[in-house]
């Protein structure tokens, strides 16, 4: 078997792109797909006349609501080819506003299931801050499955894991980049390649912190800078990964091997430990790292968020 079809034997394999055409030829489960993305698509010859039907279709609506509209297209089309579920992202410029995340959330999900598409084959993507986890909590509440994302620290995985969210995200290459960057001249790429690799460690963090605990969020790995790190997680529940890994991978044939295990962490001698707001806080801004990638990520997508807004804006006029 290459390791694409080995890896699929301990773990659920999730295709990160707004591509919808590229996906069949991987057989994903599930996809998942962003402000960045979905930018990416539409500026694609093939994309074009999908974004252009929409937001005829749309016109004279207000911005948001036109964007809803082609987000969720974009996501109606992936489910056509993939058996399983599909991630979409509410605007990161709501990342610290629970009340219009829910909203949002909210109206996403109803687009959705007024062409007929059921809650459990949608994962709504926020950001994991603070406000970001309670809203997610809401909307569990509520049967609306969520995505918690642009996830580094290890307080935002045990705040999801306490807010009963359903999935988390947590980012190995941005990770990595980090350490990598703040390491400068000293780094040594192949003695923290593998399960030495920072990302890879913070997943296995959480992995083990969750399954030793009973915790049911699950944990898919995203934003991989190469196949070794992959092959480092399998075994993790999920693994969201970009059509060209999820190549890379399927052509080749080396060996892989199980690395994350339930059985093993129940084995270890963590602590269980739980952060109210002001703990959250404190938690996050002493993790250097995953202070400045969350702030980073959120204006990243924001950024491509406002691109896609002028593109749209562009459209009808």
């Amino acid at each position: 078997m290459n390791q694409l079809d080995q890896l699929r034997q301990h773990t659920t394999v999730v295709a990160d792109t707004g591509n919808f055409r590229q996906l069949a030829q991987f057989a994903p489960r599930d996809a998942t797909t962003n402000p960045s993305l979905i930018l990416k698509a539409v500026q694609q010859p093939d994309y074009a006349p999908l974004l252009a039907d929409t937001v005829a279709a749309h016109r004279g609506r207000p911005l948001d609501a036109v964007v809803d509209e082609v987000l969720v297209r974009f996501g109606l089309e992936i489910l056509k080819v993939v058996p399983g579920r599909v991630s979409t992202e509410v605007d990161a410029r709501l990342s610290f506003d629970t009340a219009a995340t829910v909203a949002r959330a909210r109206r996403l999900m109803a687009l959705y299931e007024t062409a007929g598409v059921g809650r459990k084959r949608v994962l709504i993507k926020i950001a994991a801050t603070w406000e970001g986890i309670q809203a997610a909590q809401e909307l569990e509440r509520e049967g609306i499955h969520c995505n918690l994302t642009l996830l580094f620290a290890f307080c935002q995985a045990v705040a999801c894991g306490d807010a009963g969210v359903q999935l988390i995200s947590p980012f190995v290459g941005r990770i990595y980049d980090w350490h990598k960057k703040a390491a400068g001249a000293a780094w040594d790429e192949a003695a923290r390649a593998g399960a030495a690799d920072p990302g890879v460690q913070s997943v296995t963090q959480i992995y083990t912190y969750y399954k030793k605990f009973g915790i049911a969020t699950e944990v898919m790995g995203a934003s991989f800078r190469n196949t070794g790190q992959i092959v480092a997680l399998a075994g993790c529940d999920l693994l969201t990964i970009s059509p060209d890994l999820l190549s890379a991978l399927q052509g080749s044939d080396a060996p892989l091997q199980r690395q994350l295990d339930p059985a093993r962490a129940q084995a270890t001698n963590l602590q269980r430990v739980h952060y109210r707001e002001a703990e959250f806080r404190y938690a996050l801004n002493e993790d250097a790292m995953g202070t400045e990638k969350l702030a980073e990520g959120i204006r990243a997508f924001a950024a491509d968020a406002g691109k896609l807004d002028r593109m749209i804006e562009g459209d009808t006029r």
